[in-house]
């Protein structure tokens, strides 16, 4: 198998060498990893691609890459560029430092590199790490993840619940914010919503008298329905979520339809 990876904290985070080591298991000993990411921190930038200006890309070592860019131009170059002639068969995105449950889906640049993976038909699975005072303090907060990771990719990929549709799916990962002994287990989630989380800015001067502008997240352990991605992690289980890029309000559309009759 041969395993794309990225991420949006950068080709230096924690978080990827972690994912490397969940590719790898995956991947086996025949297998290839190949690491396209981002040259620098591009956390909160959704699905964003450089349309309007190139990107630089540049070769670390073996099968390493950093980007000028955003994860999803990560995805581009790698499937365009790097391994134009011998496409992956998965790519894996994470594991991001941080939680991508509930509103934060919308943001994520980790989420962004799996939606353009499954627009160019590839499989995509986002893998992220909540942070809570259940893992923040351990020696390697990635503790759940780095147990977990390997054997969740496998049973997704055993599952084999991909499609064929135009919007194809993938998978959004959360793992809890706990040590990796005390994970339950794996729950199918719905995405969650946290009522008292919205972003918001907050505005500073500078010493020289400028304003500016800092974006800052709510809190992040607010309940979510049962059932949800946020309420499964926190309840110590790692969430799976299946998603695709398709935003249509399909429930909307017949009453849409009559009311423009």
């Amino acid at each position: 198998m041969r395993i794309l990876i990225t991420n949006d904290d950068g080709i230096n985070a924690p978080g990827l060498k972690v994912l490397t080591d969940i590719a790898q298991n995956v991947a086996g000993e025949t297998g290839e990893v190949w690491t396209v990411a981002p040259a620098f921190e591009q956390s909160g930038v959704g699905h964003c691609i450089s349309y309007t200006h190139p990107t630089m890309i540049a070769q670390l070592e073996e099968r390493r890459f950093a980007a000028e860019g955003s994860p999803a131009d990560c995805v581009i170059a790698g499937l365009y560029d790097v391994l134009k002639d011998t496409p992956p068969d998965l790519i894996l995105s994470g594991v991001n430092r941080g939680n991508n449950a509930a509103e934060n889906t919308l943001y994520s640049g980790t989420i962004g590199a799996c939606i353009e993976g499954a627009l160019q038909g590839v499989p995509s699975i986002a893998l992220s790490q909540f942070y809570g005072p259940g893992n923040a303090a351990l020696e390697n907060p990635f503790e759940a993840a780095a147990v977990h990771g390997a054997a969740t990719v496998q049973a997704l990929l055993d599952a084999n619940l991909w499609d064929a549709q135009d919007y194809k799916l993938f998978y959004n990962v959360n793992f809890p914010p706990v040590p990796a002994a005390e994970v339950k287990g794996r729950a199918a989630t719905t995405q969650g919503f946290r009522q008292n989380a919205r972003f918001h800015a907050e505005a500073q001067l500078s010493p020289t008298g400028r304003r500016f502008l800092w974006v800052r997240g709510g809190p992040q352990h607010e309940p979510t329905a049962s059932g949800s991605d946020a309420a499964a992690n926190l309840d110590g289980y790692i969430s799976i979520t299946p998603m695709r890029a398709d935003l249509t309000d399909y429930a909307l559309m017949s009453k849409l339809e009559d009311a423009l009759k």
